[in-house]
């Protein structure tokens, strides 16, 4: 069980599944104030459905090193969310008590230090959430870089469409397919002259190749 602290502006509940869930849950008002007097907890939960702006400002202030940070969203807020929001995971606030258990597991076990990925001129540093190709920091938005740091730390191993969608957007995702598509696209073309990295097995879905012509 763990204890799950919440920062939210909403007077009910930003994530009703976690009411069927048995951990202790701490809800505090979304404001700096609050944040500096919080309790210590096991995983940090930003309620920023409501407002995007106002939760960006939060999540910085927040020592994800200390304690992994859980943002949530709506299901048109993913574009808004980069990097530098420092958080470790995002749930839908219509996320099932099985995705929010999952996901707390996950956020729980990222307090553990994570070493860089580094493969043929690309670093991928999980801890920062910056990625570089030669040195060079590559602009990705939070889902471009969970997408490459989750093929990296596979490399060789092919995924469908299908378990990328689960494995990075999460199963209440309801998209199709077309989302990994295109940021599979989206990212070769951050990558420049490695995007050869990223290799397409037809007719099954992608890999992180080691090296690139």
């Amino acid at each position: 069980m763990a204890h799950v602290v919440i920062f939210t502006r909403r007077d009910r509940g930003a994530l009703p599944s976690l009411e069927l869930l048995e951990h202790r849950v701490t809800t505090l008002p979304g404001t700096a104030e609050a944040v500096a007097h919080a309790p210590a907890g096991d995983v940090l939960v930003v309620d920023g459905a409501v407002e995007l702006a106002s939760a960006k400002a939060l999540c910085r202030l927040l020592d994800r090193d200390a304690t992994p940070v859980l943002l949530v969203l709506s299901e048109g807020g993913f574009a808004a969310v980069s990097a530098e929001w420092g958080v470790t995971d995002i749930v839908l606030d219509s996320a099932g008590p099985a995705e929010l258990e999952a996901r707390i597991r996950l956020a729980a076990s990222a307090r553990t230090e994570a070493k860089p990925i580094v493969a043929s001129g690309l670093s991928i540093d999980e801890a920062s959430y910056q990625a570089r190709v030669d040195g060079r920091p590559v602009d990705l938005t939070y889902k471009e870089f969970e997408l490459l740091r989750f093929l990296a730390a596979h490399p060789l191993r092919v995924f469908t469409r299908e378990q990328l969608l689960s494995e990075v957007w999460g199963y209440d995702y309801f998209g199709g397919t077309r989302t990994v598509d295109v940021h599979v696209r989206r990212l070769r073309a951050k990558l420049g002259d490695l995007e050869g990295l990223i290799g397409t097995v037809r007719g099954v879905g992608y890999r992180f190749d080691l090296e690139t012509a």
